[in-house]
């Protein structure tokens, strides 16, 4: 017995949908977000590391960061290529000035981002999980706007300004 041909679904498609005119920029700002990320994660754990115990070595911050030796090691190099850690043979990683600010925007940005999302009643631990990627892609408008809903509620990010050249992190 022969079946019956039914029109194809495709035929009644909706209209393809425009990218909206900002897109492009959108984009753009991303990869360079996700191009510096890395960068801020290793300076943020450096500077945790040299707080905590008062150095930091690179198999230290592979197991703070969950990277293989091999990955730390390459990681560092470009971070000294880029001006913001210097290191010698066998001894400790060290943050110049200009690591120390970026890892204390990072670390004010992270703490910014947790606090609001607590704010919201997320859960502490998922909030911190949760931070260590939007910290990197919120926009200082959206920064602004969360330390502004913080401070409706009574709340501050309570985060420290980055420490001057010869201050302990």
């Amino acid at each position: 017995m022969a079946q019956k041909k039914t029109p194809l679904a495709s035929s009644r498609r909706a209209p393809a949908r425009v990218p909206h005119p900002e897109t492009a920029a959108h984009q753009q700002r991303t990869r360079l977000q996700h191009a510096q990320e890395r960068a801020q994660d290793y300076v943020e754990a450096i500077a945790d590391l040299i707080a905590g115990r008062g150095e930091a070595r690179a198999t230290d911050l592979a197991k703070s960061l969950g990277v293989t030796h091999v990955t730390v090691i390459r990681t560092v190099q470009r971070l000294q290529r880029e001006g913001l850690v210097t290191t010698e043979p066998y001894r400790s990683i060290f943050l110049t000035d200009t690591g120390r600010r970026l890892a204390g925007k990072a670390r004010a940005r992270h703490e910014k981002v947790v606090t609001f999302l607590e704010a919201l009643g997320v859960p502490s631990s998922t909030a911190r999980a949760d931070a260590e990627g939007m910290e990197h892609h919120v926009s200082a408008k959206t920064l602004d706007a969360m330390e502004k809903f913080l401070r409706g509620r009574g709340k501050s990010s309570g985060s420290p300004a980055a420490p001057g050249p010869g201050q302990p992190l």
